[in-house]
């Protein structure tokens, strides 16, 4: 149950994403895409703020320090390992990518490998599993029903 404070923020933003006051920081954090439940932890770790806190006590000061370290891990000592991007393709820099621009530059990732006709393109055009799974059992959403051995017709 929330305690009944004047200064609670029922929706708190951060990274342009609304984030519900009601849930622990940990939690809420992982609302916003590209952020999940090891990367808030740190974020969390590296802003000193409890985890377990309701989002909506945060004071000004603590939610401009969440918003710029989850904006910009790198800079507030978040170790390389834990960022989404690394090497990027085009720059080589290594990068933490939140909503929008992670959607696109995976898009552009996929028409990419598509355009120069990698296997793993090829295999994403057609709709088929990508990392080596069997396709004769699973996968069959576009293909129809099972396949199987049909039985020979009994003679009379």
């Amino acid at each position: 149950m929330v305690e009944k404070q004047d200064n609670f923020k029922h929706i708190v933003r951060v990274a342009n994403v609304d984030v519900p006051g009601e849930k622990a920081v940990k939690i809420a954090l992982t609302k916003i895409k590209g952020v999940g439940m090891q990367f808030a932890g740190i974020v969390c770790t590296l802003a000193n703020i409890e985890k377990n806190e309701k989002v909506g006590n945060l004071s000004d000061d603590q939610i401009i320090k969440l918003n710029d370290i989850v904006k910009n891990p790198q800079t507030a000592g978040m170790p390389i390992w834990m960022l989404n991007r690394r090497k990027d393709y085009d720059t080589g820099e290594n990068k933490h990518l939140l909503t929008g621009d992670l959607a696109f530059t995976l898009d552009n990732d996929l028409k990419r490998l598509k355009k120069i006709k990698t296997l793993r393109g090829v295999r994403h055009g057609k709709k088929l599993p990508v990392r080596g799974q069997r396709t004769r059992s699973n996968f069959r959403k576009t293909k129809g029903k099972v396949v199987g051995v049909k039985k020979k017709g009994v003679k009379r």
